[in-house]
């Protein structure tokens, strides 16, 4: 039998357009001589709808762009879409992530996801209610154990520890089946594909039968998914991988044993393509802007970004705006007209100097009598906000902000200034990795489209004279060794400690001050994801809170308790 992988881009709540573009995918593998069309998880929906999945008229709708995909079928070709479809249980919550069986002529067929996970960016049981039960679904000879995402990922060896009792794979292969088959909507973080890759090999050995996965590509505000569908055979070889970030139609013929090369991949070329796609998927799908401005300090920061929102939309559709002041250097304005040159964007020059005097002399009756400090050097990032936001209102543009993970962990960004904008591109990418996408772009090029000055220069705000960002923060290769720790890793004190050998007064300090910070970056625009653990709806930590880790440390001392790691 010929089964098409159909990895698919949906657009969120797009109910006729993805159905629409759901039967040309069908129409295209039957072209292609393809029995049976898997799509990911919520494909018709988009992963995740949020709180439409609590408007009732939605569900109607759903329903009723299903059973258009069903009545227009071509006979003998089936086609498995996920859904949200209603609970038929009167207890329990509303509805169920579904995969639907559909085939011309014949009542669909439903399977319900039984893992609905709740951490990080999932909040699954919000909505759903998970399957009582896993039955196998018969079609055309084969017995099919279809599963949803979170239901494959159940097992010992990729779990630091057990979130469910139940094991749907091992439930289904109880019954006898012939392919286990998952649909997922699993996002992009670094080396998600080798997990997959590990888990899939593990339970194809593990009871000696193929496994077909379809993942959802494209990005959803936040999250990016970078597809990875593939077939592995019943030893766990690859026999069939569909290209990553991109949309896709996969034939893979079952009677084929031909193995299929592992596909290469390098982190940082990966890190490039999904920050790529996410920004064409922020801009395209809202539909509320057609373009993107971006304030050029001549940093290594908003070059990089500069550079991702030309690979994701061209040179056409972005716009850069430097705004030297008094402490700007000379290579601020200079490194950013010709990092525009490079790109071939459109850079206006907008001193901010006279703005800031007269900010001064509004203030200087209230200031009057106090030392200059922070406040002062951040009526200059206010002030570039302002003129960023005034050209973005003025032309229909969106600014994308350029603040990378390190800075937004310690808040080392201004409110309402650099923070402003309606996308943070970099803010899950910490600024060594900065630097490392500098170099890749550049790489991929055969030039300098980023310029070396830029990457070379010390980094600095330049809101004071020859301020350097280390006169505030550690050195950025120790201060990103502990932020992923912490952040990514969840680790504390003494176990970055007993990893790194820095001093424990010094590591404290940087986590508090990653704790104070957190009502900034709760005001920050929508980051990218591309971490296991990026801000935003995955990481919720509270504003208000008394977290003292001295007066911790002290009672765990004096208890004699022992930490205990994860």
């Amino acid at each position: 039998m010929k089964i098409a992988l159909a990895q698919f881009n949906p657009i969120v709540g797009d109910l006729p357009g993805n159905a629409r573009r759901t039967l040309d995918m069908v129409l295209d593998a039957a072209a292609e001589g393809a029995e049976l069309v898997v799509f990911p998880e919520l494909s018709i929906v988009g992963y995740s709808p949020h709180d439409l999945l609590d408007n009732s008229h939605f569900i109607d709708v759903v329903e009723a762009a299903i059973r258009h995909i069903h009545e227009r079928l071509p006979i003998g070709v089936g086609v498995i879409i996920g859904a949200p479809v209603r609970n038929p249980n009167p207890i329990g919550k509303k509805l169920l992530n579904a995969a639907v069986l559909l085939e011309k002529g014949q009542v669909a067929r439903i399977t319900a996801k039984m893992l609905l996970p709740t951490y990080d960016v999932y909040d699954e049981y919000r909505y759903f209610e998970p399957a009582p039960s896993q039955e196998v679904v018969e079609f055309h000879g084969l017995r099919l154990g279809v599963h949803i995402c979170e239901d494959m990922w159940n097992i010992e060896e990729y779990s630091t520890y057990h979130m469910y009792d139940r094991n749907p794979v091992a439930e289904l292969v109880d019954q006898g089946v012939d392919l286990l088959v998952n649909l997922s909507a699993s996002p992009y973080a670094h080396d998600r594909h080798g997990v997959r890759s590990g888990i899939i090999e593990t339970l194809c050995r593990r009871h000696s039968i193929p496994f077909l996965l379809v993942n959802q590509v494209g990005a959803n505000t936040e999250l990016v998914f970078d597809g990875d569908s593939r077939v592995h055979a019943a030893d766990g070889t690859m026999l069939a991988c569909a290209p990553s970030f991109e949309e896709a139609l996969l034939i893979w013929d079952s009677t084929s044993s031909e193995p299929c090369p592992l596909p290469k991949r390098e982190r940082v070329a990966d890190l490039h393509r999904a920050l790529v796609l996410g920004i064409r998927e922020y801009v395209d799908k809202t539909g509320a802007f057609d373009s993107v401005l971006i304030g050029l300090s001549g940093g290594i920061d908003s070059a990089v970004t500069a550079a991702l929102a030309v690979d994701a939309l061209g040179p056409e559709r972005v716009t850069g705006i430097t705004m030297p002041s008094a402490y700007s250097s000379s290579g601020s304005v200079s490194d950013s007209e010709q990092l525009a040159d490079n790109l071939g964007i459109v850079c206006h020059t907008v001193p901010i100097k006279p703005a800031v005097e007269a900010f001064g002399d509004i203030l200087t009756p209230l200031f009057e009598g106090t030392k200059e400090g922070i406040a002062e050097e951040n009526i200059q990032a206010r002030s570039r906000g302002l003129v960023l936001m005034a050209v973005a209102n003025k032309f229909g543009q969106m600014v994308l902000t350029t603040g990378n993970k390190s800075e937004m962990a310690m808040g080392y960004a201004t409110l309402y200034g650099d923070m402003s904008g309606g996308l943070a591109v970099l803010a899950d990418v910490f600024k060594m990795d900065v630097y490392a996408l500098a170099e890749h772009i550049n790489a991929l090029s055969g030039t300098d489209r980023i310029p070396r000055s830029s990457i070379d220069k010390p980094p600095s705000a330049e809101l004071r004279p020859d301020q350097k960002d280390e006169d505030s923060l550690p050195p950025y290769p120790v201060l990103d060794t502990v932020l992923k720790l912490y952040i990514e890793e969840r680790l504390d004190v003494d176990a970055i400690c007993s990893k790194t050998g820095y001093d424990a007064d010094f590591v404290r300090g940087l986590l508090n001050a990653v704790d104070r910070n957190e009502y900034k970056r709760k005001q920050a625009p929508p980051a990218l994801r591309v971490s296991i653990k990026g801000f935003g709806s995955g990481r919720r930590m509270p504003i208000v809170a008394r977290i003292d880790r001295n007066t911790m440390d002290q009672m765990m001392r004096e208890l004699r308790v022992e930490p205990h790691h994860d």
